[in-house]
């Protein structure tokens, strides 16, 4: 008995040096965002055929790819630039013609390094027969220093708030005890008209890029005293 009534006090004085040994802190969340027009463009293609033959399908399919493939090498685009981001076959069965037919999709996206160059190579695709783009993402060239940067503004947006609330309290912040970061996020803000409409206003912009926000979310812990 003896024993467990000292292991029970030496667990007891752990408990209460350890309350009392961790420092008063104040947690805060800060926000950095850097505004940025971008400078570069993905956009994602597709190509679809459908018809009674499978192989007749698949072939066409092939066809449009391998042109689309030869286009953008003469374009320059770089291969690492380029990927195909999905090849599906599919079979249908139509109720009202009680027969099967199949569609022929692949996906592909482009990475375009310069902003000046969109509207030429748009409407080369539409040329070489591409008939869907699901859609486009803006980026910038100088991402990773544009991240730099608002992290250091989330850094002192914290520390800014850490300061307001003490500053009501009559306190003061002191060391950073603790930092973690959140996922940084882009918001681009286009504007674009469908490329469809090239063919009969090939001259005219097409693409607006506008702003784009890249945006970094921290959590500090300073120590309070």
């Amino acid at each position: 008995m003896k024993n467990i009534a000292t292991i029970i006090i030496l667990l007891s004085t752990c408990f209460m040096t350890a309350q009392t040994s961790q420092s008063p802190s104040v947690d805060v969340t800060g926000e950095g965002i850097i505004s940025v027009v971008p400078d570069q463009v993905t956009v994602t293609i597709r190509v679809e055929n459908t018809g009674n033959d499978a192989k007749e399908v698949k072939l066409k399919n092939d066809k449009t790819i391998s042109d689309v493939l030869q286009f953008l090498k003469k374009q320059k685009i770089d291969e690492k630039h380029i990927k195909t981001e999905y090849i599906r076959l599919s079979k249908n069965y139509e109720y009202n013609t009680k027969r099967y037919n199949y569609a022929a999709n692949q996906s592909i996206s482009l990475k375009i390094v310069d902003l000046d160059d969109y509207e030429e190579v748009m409407n080369g695709l539409i040329e070489t027969g591409i008939n869907r783009i699901d859609g486009i993402q803006f980026s910038s060239s100088d991402q990773a220093n544009l991240e730099s940067q608002a992290r250091m503004k989330a850094i002192q947006n914290a520390k800014k708030k850490a300061e307001e609330y003490t500053s009501v309290l009559g306190q003061k912040i002191g060391k950073a005890m603790q930092i973690s970061e959140f996922q940084s996020t882009y918001t681009p803000g286009p504007m674009f008209r469908s490329a469809m409409a090239m063919e009969s206003d090939a001259s005219g912009q097409t693409m607006a890029p506008g702003e784009m926000e890249i945006k970094v979310r921290v959590n500090v812990r300073f120590e309070l005293y």
